[in-house]
């Protein structure tokens, strides 16, 4: 049996991109909440942003992720797209501020949410497949 795949469509002013997440808790909570706006924060090489959407740390959840990882920061109730260094970063990788619920993956280069700008609106959809 395959494993049921969702895919979002994350947009602000100067870009879009989408990402394919695995079937977990948090993904369906956060599906139910689609669509959603929000407003961008950056920290380091990562962008983050509020969903509204509160869920349990998975006993998965993980403080380093590969760049392009769709985490979900349950302390703040957040979506974190790292795709390079944090402040709190040892080296080149990406280190998320707690550990966070692993979703999915950017698809394509996650160094495009280098043209996101604190501040700016961000929309999250589902993709229809």
């Amino acid at each position: 049996m395959k494993t049921q795949r969702t895919q979002i469509r994350i947009s602000w002013p100067s870009g879009h991109l989408t990402a394919t997440l695995d079937d977990t808790l948090t993904t369906q909570a956060l599906t139910k909440a689609l669509p959603l706006a929000s407003t961008a924060r950056t920290w380091g090489e990562e962008v983050y942003f509020d969903t509204g959407v509160a869920v349990s740390r998975e006993t998965d959840a993980r403080q380093v992720v590969e760049p392009g990882t769709v985490a979900f920061w349950t302390d703040g109730d957040a979506l974190a797209l790292p795709y390079g260094p944090t402040p709190i970063s040892h080296g080149e990788e990406c280190r998320l501020a707690d550990p966070c619920n692993v979703l999915g993956r950017i698809d394509g280069d996650p160094r495009i949410l280098a043209t996101v700008h604190a501040g700016d609106p961000i929309r999250v959809e589902l993709v229809d497949v």
